[in-house]
């Protein structure tokens, strides 16, 4: 066992596997495991038994500190939790839990959400706590998005709804990254792997965990390569839970390798700055010693050649910006941009920027990034026909 965090009366713990991956659970002070939260995160994946861990060991404080056991909880206590979790002022009766922490977000709640129902319908499968699984386990009419997304979606009936779900929040306008940031960064930088990093984050849309994650194999930068599955230099985002690094796509699409080729996973074309920017690191900076393959490593220092995590890759951008007077640059905020110029580019078209970006589906472009620009002509054309004004 290694790698505890301490939080409150219950811990995490990560269990080390032999093969490299991590498992997580969640145990007592004096060491012993909580038998409920342990059963629930063996049934999950990894990346999301990690997630869950801490989402869970938040409420199971809770549950401590409201002198609730996991058994006699009702749905009323679980909204109340919800509630506690996501305020954002004390409310009547003293401090917001989580005291000198940040409230939930909308997306942590979401995910707390769907924590709490899949911990409670596990413990409702055992024969605990039937009366709430039953309470949770709801349905709703399918829509029209729900049957398009889903295989044989016109035989579908009913979907799940979560009654502990925050209301949805549309966000049109997503906090992108500062106007000219690739730029301006590029000019500040003396280091050939930083210069890779801003390009590939602005220029691929990619998440700072698929970047760092990333192989050398899984980098086709050359037209017709050996896979057969794009004739432009391309890039597979393949999800390795393993990684030494800790860094690890969140999409996991099926991948394999054969010939030495590697096959699937989410494919991302590079353009010719990423393909220039990749070899002047390789040629310049990449160590002739790295044995592990991955494409980001450390420069300096004791771990000089060892696999760049993302915690680093996010520092060095700060510093970044903060050299350039650009202010506090993340790495999803190129994200944000390279969507939004693929939507602008392609006239709109969510499919294109589904595929380009990696999203699950064209709803969550739609919703996240697509806007009417006030400016646009057909906009103002759309606006007079409404008012009378127009043929």
């Amino acid at each position: 066992m290694s790698g505890q965090l301490v939080i409150g009366y219950l811990r995490v713990q990560v269990l080390e596997r032999g093969d490299g991956t991590r498992a997580f659970t969640i145990v007592w002070p004096e060491g012993a495991v909580h038998a409920e939260a342990d059963r629930f995160l063996r049934t999950r994946e990894p990346g999301t038994d990690r997630t869950y861990a801490y989402l869970l060991v938040d409420h199971l404080r809770w549950l401590e500190r409201e002198c609730l056991a996991p058994g006699p909880v009702t749905l009323a206590d679980l909204q109340r939790y919800m509630g506690a979790v996501g305020a954002k002022a004390a409310g009547p009766f003293g401090q917001p839990w989580r005291e000198g922490k940040k409230p939930y977000g909308q997306a942590t709640l979401t995910l707390a959400a769907a924590c709490l129902k899949g911990f409670y319908l596990h413990q409702a499968a055992l024969g605990v706590s039937e009366e709430l699984g039953r309470q949770l386990d709801r349905t709703r009419l399918p829509s029209r998005a729900d049957r398009n997304r889903a295989l044989l979606g016109h035989v579908k009936t009913a979907m799940p709804v979560n009654p502990l779900a925050p209301r949805r929040v549309r966000r049109r306008h997503p906090k992108m990254a500062p106007e000219g940031a690739k730029e301006t960064l590029l000019a500040t930088m003396n280091s050939a792997r930083d210069r890779l990093v801003v390009t590939w984050l602005a220029d691929g849309g990619f998440r700072i965990g698929e970047l760092c994650g990333l192989y050398l194999v899984d980098l086709h930068l050359r037209e017709e390569a050996g896979c057969g599955q794009c004739r432009s230099p391309h890039v597979h985002v393949c999800h390795r839970p393993a990684n030494p690094n800790r860094a690890a796509a969140k999409s996991k699409p099926e991948w394999y390798v054969e010939d030495g080729t590697v096959h699937g996973g989410l494919i991302r074309r590079a353009s010719p700055a990423m393909v220039h920017t990749y070899f002047e690191y390789m040629t310049t900076e990449y160590p002739r010693s790295a044995g592990h393959g991955m494409l980001l490593v450390q420069l300096h220092g004791e771990r000089v050649g060892q696999p760049w995590a993302t915690d680093a890759a996010r520092r060095m951008l700060r510093r970044a910006g903060d050299r350039a007077e650009l202010g506090r640059v993340k790495p999803h905020g190129f994200r944000h941009s390279f969507a939004t110029a693929v939507l602008d580019a392609s006239g709109g078209d969510l499919v294109v920027t589904r595929e380009a970006g990696g999203w699950a589906s064209a709803t969550t472009v739609d919703e996240i990034y697509a806007h009417a620009d006030v400016h646009d002509p057909d906009f103002v054309r759309a606006l007079q026909k409404a008012w009378g004004e127009g043929e």
